[in-house]
């Protein structure tokens, strides 16, 4: 068990898929990253994309959301492919999705209100009045009321993601994804973020994608994942994270999931 950090209880979730990967290839030319990938995501999910350093994780998100078209294989939102799908129907399918980058992908220039209010204004018949009320309950939501005309380089890294994650959210997403959010954060800020990730997936009834290789916020919040693997190129595993580690019988798969502590000698541990 990781230390301090108490592991979830798997949700009672209906099981339908929200999100399924069927056969997925992902290729850059005649270099094949990961063939035969296949895994569904659960509506309430909190699911992790996993795996070492050039397995691919980044890229696999890409293709969930459509931003990268598949060697061979498929995604489907809700039953429907965004894989292969025409321009309006994958910015249909997109609008139903609400992406945070590594970096929290906030304009400089602005501030977090106006960061939030771009895709308002974009994508809503909104009056000023009413997105103004919206973008404070969405700034609200991630703690942080009152900031509104702050500016990004005002804020510490872990406000950032905050107001990154308000914007992802203003569309009212039934699916987040997350690009490493915990990445350069320190131990407390990581965890009051994936406090947050749990509250919001709990209050707005969203599924929950997220790649990263932290194994106090897998272990912590995650109720499914997948495993991929860089020396196959393939998926290695499925599975709840604490179950995957206790259970399994794959070394590779445990070296990752305890960063190799269970064969340590106990004084180096």
């Amino acid at each position: 068990m990781t230390a301090g950090r108490e592991e979830p209880e798997v949700p009672d979730l209906d099981g339908r898929p929200h999100i399924e990967v069927r056969g997925l290839t992902m290729a850059y030319g005649d270099f094949v990253l990961m063939r035969d990938v296949s895994f569904t995501v659960r509506r309430g999910d909190i699911f992790f994309i996993i795996g070492g350093s050039g397995s691919g994780k980044s890229t696999l998100l890409r293709h969930m959301i459509g931003l990268a078209e598949p060697a061979a294989g498929e995604v489907r939102i809700g039953g429907e492919p965004i894989t292969g799908a025409p321009p309006d129907v994958k910015d249909r399918l997109l609008r139903r999705m609400g992406i945070l980058y590594q970096s929290g992908g906030l304009w400089s220039s602005m501030t977090l209100a106006e960061n939030v209010t771009v895709p308002l204004e974009e994508f809503t018949d909104l009056g000023r009045e009413e997105i103004r009320k919206l973008v404070s309950l969405k700034l609200a939501l991630v703690g942080l009321r009152g900031l509104e005309e702050h500016y990004p380089s005002e804020l510490s890294g872990g406000m950032q993601r905050r107001a990154g994650l308000a914007r992802a959210l203003a569309l009212d997403p039934e699916i987040l994804l997350f690009d490493e959010p915990s990445a350069g954060l320190d131990p407390i800020t990581s965890r009051r973020l994936d406090e947050l990730i749990r509250e919001l997936r709990d209050s707005l009834g969203a599924t929950v994608v997220i790649v990263s290789h932290e194994l106090p916020s897998i272990f912590g919040i995650g109720t499914n994942c997948v495993f991929l693997d860089a020396e196959s190129r393939t998926v290695r595993a499925t599975g709840h994270p604490a179950e995957l580690r206790d259970r399994t019988g794959d070394p590779v798969l445990r070296r990752f999931l305890t960063r190799g502590e269970d064969s340590m000698p106990e004084g180096c541990r």
